[in-house]
């Protein structure tokens, strides 16, 4: 099991260049090695997004000083749907702005069910810049995420899960336990499928349905073929013929 701890719990996890550049440097390192990936903030928080004290600092030199900044982070974001691992966000605390960015970046939230969950930019005359404008959408719909993001209101975790966002809320009392049972039963599984499966949800949605669907009959004729498959049809097989 791979663990990725965003560790400034004085300033709630706030993102900064060299935090950005870590969480990229840390997801590709683990892939290499950990069956599942799980990312959660210190202190009781996952993330709150930017850290306006660095953003002022970098604003001073411009647009070129600033870029570092969102290149990071952006590029942490989006390598996590190129990992041949599941990447799970576990959200407790508040995950705003860049933290609920880096949250719609995941494979699968696991959510607390005391987590509050809002892009907050607009909210201090910003603007997403952590992917927000572009998954948002693709994740719930056009007319929830212009409202969510305009709006900047907050979610309950139940409504994160209502509305797509999250997997599951889970409860105070054995939340750690759920998230370690959640991870084991997923580490558990079969990593090529995963990797398979995963690589196949991801790059369908850049593709038109009837090409997603091509890619998909020609990954699953492959993988058929390997022997992992192969060996789970055989168990399969046996425990149907010792139940009849």
């Amino acid at each position: 099991m791979g663990h990725i701890l965003l560790d400034r719990p004085e300033a709630m996890n706030a993102i900064t260049v060299e935090l950005g550049r870590q969480l990229r440097d840390a997801l590709t390192e683990l892939a290499a090695s950990a069956r599942v990936i799980l990312i959660r903030g210190a202190g009781g928080n996952f993330s709150v997004g930017g850290d306006f004290r660095e953003l002022e600092r970098l604003r001073a030199g411009g647009p070129e000083t600033m870029a570092p900044l969102f290149d990071n982070f952006g590029r942490a974001c989006a390598v996590i749907a190129t990992l041949p691992v599941p990447v799970v966000a576990v959200v407790e605390g508040y995950a705003m702005a860049g933290g609920f960015e880096l949250m719609q970046s995941c494979d699968i939230a696991l959510v607390h069910e005391r987590a509050t969950i809002s892009d907050t930019h607009t909210n201090f005359g910003q603007i997403p810049g952590g992917g927000g404008t572009q998954r948002l959408p693709r994740l719930v719909g056009r007319q929830r995420a212009l409202a969510h993001i305009l709006t900047g209101d907050r979610l309950t975790a139940a409504e994160a899960v209502d509305w797509g966002l999250a997997y599951r809320c889970l409860p105070d009392e054995g939340f750690e336990e759920a998230v370690a049972q959640f991870a084991e039963r997923l580490g558990g599984k079969d990593q090529q499928a995963l990797a398979t499966a995963k690589h196949l949800v991801h790059e369908g949605l850049r593709l038109p349905l009837e090409d997603g669907l091509v890619l998909e009959q020609a990954a699953v004729l492959d993988h058929i073929g390997g022997a992992a498959a192969g060996a789970g049809i055989s168990t399969f097989t046996a425990k149907g013929t010792k139940g009849t």
